[in-house]
């Protein structure tokens, strides 16, 4: 690493244009002379743990009984010599040594409590997956669950970035008002909860996430007129960003003009969605917002993409995504099954059903190593994103057929900052809550005075 003398660059510096606001890149320029990296601001904020919580709907086809003695989603064996080719996460094989495998957890939380819940597990497994917190049932607004795994984080490690946690969604999640069974929508809608009575909006729209990320500063006027060019963002903070150029030595200039082409060539491809879909041409899902793709693959793909730009300025180190809606019926011919997936997941226990719902689920874990490579090719001081990544992917429902919640897929990805040592295969004691596996997690991140989490009975280590 290459350390310029006298004054040094701030981690927290804007490119400022009129409607935007550009994060920068971990440069060097940003290591005041005669430091060490770690004492420095921009070396305590890149070595910060990044963390991303994705939500499979539905639970697996390796969750019920057939499902799981065909290691469908849990491999056979336990420790590192596991085999991933018969489950779901076979496309994880790559990156094998950044994967730690959890079985045979439960979130009971999800469970029916009273009578009147029966029936009600599609509007309450979604509420529970990270908050580990049996939601009140309600249609009101009166909604109550639990403060969510993501958020416990971002309030204890997020203040410090403009952006403390943003939360995402593939598919609508904006519904008001009740759904069924006496549940609110909100319980869907979200897997994020600031506290037992805040749940949190998720943005579907790219364009949405990316004006959030890059379109801050000026006035409405000003970034209602920006968005009516066709010019890119960039163009908007080209002068600041030319002076900054012109202090960098080449190794900065370098990493700043490969940031900035990432910034266009993604803000493009959104531009290019948005022409498409306002084209007239008829859309596979007309009642998207413009800038939402109607392929899934290139949907996930873009909001992969997105958070890796944020990582990069640090501009948020928390992202929740959730892949689907409960009850959803779309179908993914990408997956090699035109079943619905709703329907898919309720196949009755037979084993052409089975393995057609796992074909589902397989194809919604091969999204995750496109975000694991972006993350690991990029590197920031010493190591590399991924080696400073969590990536949590579970769900709160089990075997979807019969709406339970024992044996809850879950797995982690990354290496979190040496917290996670990868090639790994946990399985837990029966009876054993998630929230246990969460407190051992968030002890691991440095939440070690939290006494309990969720319906947790200890730890789980993994």
């Amino acid at each position: 690493m290459n350390y310029i003398t006298g004054k040094h660059i701030s981690r927290r510096t804007m490119l400022q244009g009129m409607g935007a606001a550009v994060g920068l890149p971990l440069l060097d320029a940003m290591v005041p002379a005669n430091r060490t990296w770690a004492s420095t601001e921009a070396g305590m904020a890149a070595d910060k743990t990044r963390l991303v919580c994705i939500e499979q709907v539905h639970g697996a086809a390796g969750c019920n009984d057939l499902g799981a003695s065909l290691n469908l989603w849990s491999p056979a064996k336990t420790g590192r010599d596991f085999d991933l080719s018969p489950t779901s996460m076979r496309s994880l094989e790559p990156f094998r040594d950044y994967l730690t495998i959890v079985s045979d957890t439960d979130c009971r939380e999800a469970d029916a409590k009273a009578a009147k819940e029966i029936g009600g597990d599609h509007f309450r497994t979604t509420a529970v997956f990270l908050t580990q917190a049996h939601p009140k049932q309600t249609e009101g607004s009166d909604v109550y669950s639990g403060i969510s795994f993501d958020q416990l984080f971002a309030q204890r490690f997020g203040g410090d970035t403009p952006i403390p946690s943003m939360q995402l969604s593939i598919e609508n999640v904006d519904q008001a008002g009740g759904c069924a069974y006496g549940y609110a929508c909100v319980y869907t809608d979200t897997i994020s909860w600031a506290s037992p009575t805040e749940p949190l909006p998720m943005i579907r729209d790219p364009r949405a996430v990316f004006e959030q990320l890059f379109g801050a500063g000026g006035t409405p006027e000003q970034r209602a007129q920006r968005l009516q060019t066709d010019g890119s963002i960039l163009d908007w903070v080209l002068a600041e960003m030319n002076m900054m150029r012109r202090k960098l030595g080449p190794e900065d200039q370098q990493r700043l003009d490969q940031y900035s082409n990432n910034i266009r060539e993604l803000e493009q491809r959104i531009q290019r969605i948005e022409a498409q879909n306002a084209s007239g041409d008829e859309r596979e899902i007309p009642e998207a917002p413009v800038g939402v793709p109607d392929s899934f693959e290139e949907h996930v793909k873009l909001m992969f993409d997105l958070k890796v730009l944020a990582f990069i300025s640090d501009t948020t180190r928390v992202f929740s995504l959730k892949l689907g809606r409960d009850a959803s019926p779309r179908v993914y011919p990408e997956a090699g099954t035109n079943t619905p997936f709703h329907s898919a997941s309720h196949h009755g226990g037979r084993a052409d059903r089975v393995e057609n719902f796992a074909k589902l689920n397989a194809y919604h874990v091969s999204m995750v190593p496109y975000f694991l490579q972006q993350l690991q090719d990029y590197q920031e001081g010493d190591s590399n994103l991924l080696d400073k990544t969590m990536v949590m992917y579970g769900s709160a429902m089990a075997d979807s057929n019969l709406h339970n919640h024992i044996r809850c897929p879950l797995f982690l990805a990354g290496g979190a900052n040496g917290m996670l040592k990868g090639s790994e295969h946990a399985r837990a004691p029966i009876g054993t809550p998630m929230a246990n596996v969460y407190l051992d997690l968030l002890h691991r991140m440095g939440l070690d005075d939290l006494k309990s989490f969720g319906n947790s009975t200890g730890t789980f280590s993994v």
